[in-house]
């Protein structure tokens, strides 16, 4: 599935402040390597079925086994192994008896230090590779995970990797052993290592994915064969709010546009957010925000909800909403299934002139049958004439007024708003007073 950076940035998924970002929220990774790691999986939609599914099936056993896996391989553990191979230290005899070690260990203390702290980590490192492939392998469903796996103990099986496999880490390792592990990992296991954390650093991003789906009780999504796109969600929510509301969505063949109002900050920025990162998730394999959640496959996903100027380029925010309304047209002609979410349509220019042009861009984007559409907008008195229109259904959040206080309940309702409260707004927050005042 295509996103582009706009979208992502509009979704979140990604932020200029990377804490508001639901990358950052889902990062429970162990390891710099894996959070690299976790910002790849979660920045490029999977496109075929079988990847989706395959990682589904994957992040569903990491789910299982979490509680089990192992404690013995941390941050620290893959920093002071890379930082082995870059330190210069005296050759390490290859082959040693108790006296040359001693010999080395005396004449280079620093260089023995080092070696000894660095294979006491290499150690924890293959051991806990070994416990992770032993969880990973019974019942694999995962094409992924079944050859990380079978890797890894290829990898393991070397004569000296099994002898560190056998060291007790209570127990203090003689002088000797220590030299010889020493030697082969330094010069004869280097690529071995580079290969092991990379699967590690990916395995500890897709550990993150199934913490995050696991803590914050997400679903696995179901996938349906169809011609035209699809999408329907009960209890569907946002998953970087803490106490958020949850919502119910089908958009279909038959009702393939959502025509959204309701007042400022009534939740309309919200809902629309909610869906796109439900779909997007969907489609990197994660568990969905939502109680129950079917879609087809889509081959685009776009949004239109934080058009910025351009003052260098002398472009207004009006016509760089124009620009992506065109481009969006152009990418969706191509009969392929999209979700295409439009917050606030044509806020740059005038009350009049944005009702003409929205109803312009409506009554032609609706007639896209391989396109699911959600548009907000405040000009309510545009809904009336696209009523005569079967496929487009109309929702709205309802705001009441008591004692000139607003109330949210942030409920999805059928219908059209025609909440006015700007002017409240203002008043409430004591601007109206302070320019009385002036």
């Amino acid at each position: 599935m295509q996103a582009d950076k706009t979208t992502l940035y509009d979704l979140s998924i990604m932020s200029h402040d990377e804490e508001l970002s639901v990358i950052h929220h889902f990062d429970f990774t162990r390891t710099i390597g894996g959070r690299e790691w976790l910002r790849v999986l979660l920045g490029k939609p999977l496109s075929t079925l079988k990847d989706i599914t395959d990682t589904q099936a994957l992040l569903r056993q990491v789910i299982a086994i979490e509680p089990h896996w192992p404690q013995k391989i941390s941050n620290g553990t893959i920093m002071v192994i890379g930082r082995f191979y870059e330190t210069a230290v005296n050759d390490i005899p290859a082959s040693s008896n108790l006296l040359t070690a001693l010999i080395y260990k005396i004449t280079n203390p620093s260089d023995f230090g080092i070696v000894r702290y660095s294979v006491t980590h290499f150690i924890d490192f293959v051991q806990g590779l070994q416990e992770l492939s032993r969880l990973l392998t019974p019942g694999n469903q995962s094409t992924q995970l079944k050859d990380i796996a079978t890797r890894i103990d290829q990898v393991l099986q070397r004569p000296q990797i099994q002898e560190m496999l056998q060291v007790d880490r209570s127990q203090p390792l003689p002088v000797d052993r220590m030299l010889r592990f020493g030697n082969y990992l330094r010069y004869h296991f280097k690529q071995q290592v580079v290969e092991l954390i990379e699967m590690y650093s990916k395995l500890d991003a897709y550990y993150s994915m199934a913490v995050a789906c696991k803590q914050f009780n997400f679903i696995f999504p179901e996938f349906i064969e169809a011609v035209k796109p699809a999408v329907t969600a009960t209890q569907l929510f946002h998953p970087l709010l803490q106490t958020p509301v949850s919502y119910d969505i089908a958009l279909t063949e038959h009702e393939n546009f959502l025509f959204l109002t309701g007042a400022n900050m009534a939740g309309k920025s919200t809902f629309i957010k909610a869906v796109g990162i439900a779909v997007y998730l969907a489609h990197v394999g994660m568990g969905v925000p939502a109680q129950h959640m079917q879609l087809t496959m889509f081959d685009g996903l776009l949004s239109n909800i934080q058009v910025a100027d351009n003052i260098v380029k002398g472009e207004s925010y009006f016509f760089n909403e124009v620009q992506r309304i065109r481009k969006t047209i152009e990418k969706i002609s191509d009969g392929k299934k999209w979700l295409i979410l439009i917050d606030e349509l044509f806020k740059g220019t005038n009350v009049q002139d944005a009702m003409k042009c929205s109803t312009v861009v409506i009554e032609g984007l609706r007639k896209m049958q391989n396109t699911l559409f959600i548009l907000s907008t405040h000009l309510y008195e545009i809904g009336d004439q696209l009523q005569v229109h079967s496929n487009i259904q109309f929702r709205y959040f309802e705001t009441q007024v008591n004692n000139d206080q607003l109330e949210f309940n942030y409920q999805l309702k059928h219908g059209i708003s025609n909440d006015r409260l700007g002017y409240l707004i203002l008043k409430n927050e004591g601007v109206v007073n302070m320019l009385e005042q002036l």
